[in-house]
């Protein structure tokens, strides 16, 4: 990573707006009313927005910042000694400006078909999560497992003895691995995996006038902030107890 901690900090804000647009965006695409996405291609097609979400700022920001954009993985590496605790604070609010930008941007590229579109679920689902079965103990136990996987499977593709040789093909394993996990574990919840990309969003759903966009869901909000953190710094000591980082 770079020493500059504003460049860093820059990276991590620009990382996340990305992730959003793209991620987001796709749902924006699949979910409202008469987009020319519209139920085309599905849960797939969100799977890659967000994988190319989280792979492209990789390789545009990965050795400035390291390419967190997520809370729960700066959290995650400073709970293992991975990350300096003073600068956590720094990166996640870099984090969540960038989701609220990032939501931004697909607000106004998406307007007129947020106008049209009276489904106050689908009008949510393109900036927060929820839990399918209304349950947050559900909820909880699929985000945290699926953080886990997430900070597990990133720790081994940047720090296995393969990965040494070639950080792009880093780069692309931990996309791929975003595109799995939301296929393999998204039906239940979304799903979130980081909290600035559903809080973030979810406050910019609840402050705008959104057309058509019911309640933001506030009860559940909780679940994809807390349970990623959870996951994650368990994942992170999953990884260095049985694969030490030298």
């Amino acid at each position: 990573m770079s020493g500059d901690l504003e460049m860093r900090l820059a990276a991590e804000f620009f990382g996340t707006m990305i992730l959003i647009v793209f991620g987001n965006g796709a749902v924006a695409n699949m979910a409202l009313e008469t987009t020319t996405g519209r139920h085309d291609g599905g849960w797939l097609f969100v799977a890659l927005g967000y994988g190319f979400g989280v792979m492209i700022p990789a390789f545009m920001f990965g050795s400035i910042s390291g390419n967190h954009l997520n809370p729960a993985i700066t959290i995650a590496f400073a709970s293992v000694g991975l990350f300096p605790w003073n600068e956590v604070i720094g990166y996640i609010s870099a984090q969540f400006a960038g989701a609220i930008v990032g939501q931004l941007i697909v607000i106004s590229c998406y307007w007129p078909f947020y106008r049209r579109t009276h489904d106050e679920a689908a009008v949510l689902m393109t900036f927060a999560t929820g839990d399918g079965a209304d349950s947050a103990t559900n909820g909880f136990v699929n985000e945290a497992l699926g953080t886990l996987f997430l900070v597990f499977g990133a720790l081994g593709a940047y720090h296995g003895m393969f990965v040494k040789t070639n950080i792009d093909l880093a780069n692309i394993a931990v996309g791929l691995l975003i595109m799995t996990l939301v296929i393999s574990m998204g039906g239940a919840t979304g799903p979130a995996l980081n909290p600035a990309r559903d809080l973030g969003p979810r406050m910019v759903h609840a402050l705008l006038p959104i057309p058509n966009k019911g309640t933001s869901n506030w009860r559940y909000s909780w679940v994809p902030v807390v349970a990623p953190i959870v996951g994650g710094i368990l994942g992170a000591i999953l990884f260095v107890t049985f694969f030490p980082v030298k």
